[in-house]
């Protein structure tokens, strides 16, 4: 009785991941697999990162600091928004405070920001809960 309460079990189990894997209906993997072909490209030249189907691009210069921000492709309503980053290179940490302008939250100042710095921020939008987002510049 055991080994077919065993048959059972493992049966609908692999039906659950049948099931699991028949979700992905509607769009297709790249030659790897690993990923999805409806990756999300830089629109201005930055990093992207995507939370909860959120797309943050951070785009850096050594006097300033963007992040844009788009939903599906639509720039998000940026109107009292902010955002706190917290830049770190090696051992050094800079914090920035970022504000909406031209339609993305933006800093001035002088950054260091060179290839492999990390990035957190930590984006308030209106009427949102804050989100917490991480980046590594290439």
């Amino acid at each position: 009785m055991k080994i077919a309460s065993f048959i059972a079990v493992s049966a609908l189990a692999l039906s659950i991941n049948v099931q699991a894997a028949d979700d992905h209906k509607g769009h297709t993997h790249d030659a790897k697999g690993a990923e999805h072909a409806h990756e999300v490209k830089p629109q201005h030249g930055g990093v992207v990162s995507v939370v909860k189907d959120v797309n943050y691009e951070l785009v850096t210069s050594a006097d300033a600091i963007a992040l844009y921000v788009s939903d599906h492709g639509k720039p998000s309503d940026l109107t009292g928004g902010s955002a706190k980053l917290t830049l770190l290179s090696g051992s050094k940490k800079t914090e920035a405070a970022l504000s909406p302008e031209n339609g993305a939250l933006r800093a001035q100042g002088a950054f260091n920001v060179s290839a492999g710095t990390k990035v957190v921020a930590q984006v308030t939008l209106k009427g949102q809960a804050a989100q917490a987002v991480r980046f590594t510049i290439k």
